[in-house]
């Protein structure tokens, strides 16, 4: 039944509006991000990874944290605004089959938007004349941000069905990814979970190795998951 609700909400999106922010938002941040670093070459001076620096800069405190907003926010909406919640809990489901089906959704949303990113960062690249080899490291990045934006979906479907609308999550979203810029700046981006994502992409430092702290990244993410995932069907089968 679990397959059967999620097949149900890919095909929700099928036709969503949500794929048009998924394919033109991406852009902004990589031609900002291309733009600084080609104005500031004399002080970027490590080809791919000052280019990343600039892109994650936009994508991962601003872009990327209202495009989950949308997505979670909208997958929420979908069963508010059609007044499906009833129907859905009367499924031989649980709730929390329910929101963990929302979240899966989601999470898929967000593998396939940071693939996008490092479609654009490859091609950015490109254009701007770097012609050295591409970090073999973009694959850590785009699955370790993956995963911290996965803590970021969590906490943000629970938001939305906490709230009945659709623009305070987005707005909350955003708010969160501008703190967890000043999160990362004072030390603690390693566990506050607005932070995860910029954390997990090396945002700030992309040729810094992070594999003494992996083990630690993947716990503080799957810790959040759970606490989040729990909470979100708690509140599902008390409120909705």
């Amino acid at each position: 039944m679990f397959l059967r609700l999620l097949k149900a909400d890919q095909m929700k999106l099928k036709h969503a509006p949500v794929w048009l922010a998924f394919l033109l938002m991406p852009l902004v941040p990589a031609f900002l991000g291309t733009i600084n670093y080609l104005n500031n070459l004399e002080l970027l001076q490590s080809a791919w990874y000052s280019l990343w620096t600039q892109h994650t800069l936009f994508t991962c405190y601003f872009f990327l944290p209202i495009l989950l907003g949308i997505y979670c926010s909208y997958l929420m909406r979908l069963e508010e605004n059609n007044q499906n919640w009833n129907k859905l809990l009367s499924l031989p489901v649980s709730p929390y089959q329910v929101f963990l089906s929302k979240f899966t959704t989601a999470s898929m949303m967000v593998l396939l938007s940071e693939l996008w990113i490092g479609v654009l960062f490859i091609l950015s690249g490109k254009i701007a004349g770097i012609t050295g080899p591409i970090p073999k490291e973009l694959i850590s990045w785009l699955l370790c941000g993956t995963l911290g934006g996965m803590v970021m979906v969590s906490i943000q479907c629970l938001l939305s069905v906490l709230i009945k609308s659709f623009a305070l999550p987005v707005g909350i979203a955003l708010a969160g990814g501008i703190s967890g810029l000043a999160a990362l700046a004072k030390g603690f981006g390693h566990i506050y979970p607005y932070a995860l994502m910029a954390y997990g992409m090396r945002a700030n430092a992309p040729q810094t190795l992070m594999e003494n702290s992996m083990v630690f990244f993947l716990c503080i993410c799957t810790a959040y998951l759970l606490i989040f995932l729990c909470a979100g069907g708690l509140c599902l089968k008390r409120d909705v």
